[in-house]
């Protein structure tokens, strides 16, 4: 029996106003599929979206949703879910979002380790706005910013993660919809700040002006530069930076959550315990 997704979705928003061909509705099926079996009641979750293509996301969930601002989608969802320990808060950000203006709040939402999801859509390029040169653009690609080939070293979102301290971060793309979903499963259950990032294509303004001029050949492209985490690590060093790998490239179970914390401020200053010290950090509550 087909998957019922009208149970998820404002079915009065649809058809969406996503490009034919974008993987944008890709990563939103999965991310309903994920949402239906993790058994997340809708008043129980909450979707924060930012700016540009991905920014409309929020818009066709039958759920809790905020749109936000350019960049800060991590800052509104870190209120919500110190207000709301209890729920489920998931942010869905472009690259151009979440690694350019909203990069120093990603960075510190990985540092803080508190339990949020990041799905970060990385289509290599300021989509919405015209095919601007976004963080992930590869060098030499065409851009209306760069249009003799873009010269800025492209930026590594896990690896960004990682080194903040995202205790979860995963990559996988949408030509692999069920691993993406299960990717996606996984970080929402996992307790602390789970980055995933979803690679997805922009043939319209990234495709079109670099020899990609359909949906099927923007998606090869990605194909051409991942491959599985475990096929990956058995490459030389040299060899490993021409693709990036795919799968969960880390899970610490161990890592302190946020809110954990937050409750031991909240704890001491209703006198429920005495002052914090940084001996409460080298245990975990």
């Amino acid at each position: 029996m087909a998957f019922n997704y009208d149970e998820y979705l404002r079915t009065n928003k649809m058809p969406t106003l996503w490009c034919w061909g974008c993987g944008d509705g890709v990563i939103l099926k999965a991310f309903v599929r994920a949402i239906d079996k993790l058994g997340i009641k809708k008043d129980d979750l909450c979707v924060v979206s930012g700016i540009g293509c991905s920014g409309r996301f929020g818009s066709y969930l039958d759920a809790n949703t905020v749109h936000t601002t350019h960049g800060r989608t991590i800052a509104f969802a870190t209120g919500i879910k110190l207000a709301n320990p209890d729920k489920t808060v998931v942010c869905v950000a472009g690259d151009g979002d979440a690694l350019a203006i909203g990069g120093n709040h990603t960075i510190h939402g990985c540092r803080r380790n508190i339990d949020l999801t990041l799905i970060l859509i990385n289509n290599f390029i300021y989509g919405l706005t015209n095919s601007q040169t976004s963080p992930t653009t590869p060098q030499g690609f065409w851009t209306v910013s760069q249009k003799v080939g873009n010269i800025d070293p492209t930026f590594n979102g896990c690896k960004l993660a990682e080194a903040a301290g995202a205790s979860f971060v995963a990559r996988e793309k949408v030509t692999e919809p069920k691993k993406l979903e299960k990717v996606i499963r996984e970080a929402i259950a996992h307790k602390g700040f789970s980055f995933v990032e979803a690679l997805s294509n922009c043939h319209i303004n990234l495709g079109r002006k670099n020899k990609m001029a359909n949906a099927m050949e923007n998606l090869d492209w990605i194909d051409s530069i991942t491959m599985p985490k475990k096929k990956w690590e058995a490459l030389s060093d040299e060899e490993k930076e021409n693709y990036l790998p795919t799968g969960i490239l880390k899970q610490d179970i161990e890592a302190r959550e946020y809110c954990e914390s937050y409750k031991m401020v909240q704890d001491a200053h209703q006198g429920k315990r005495g002052k914090i010290t940084q001996d409460d950090f080298k245990k975990k509550i």
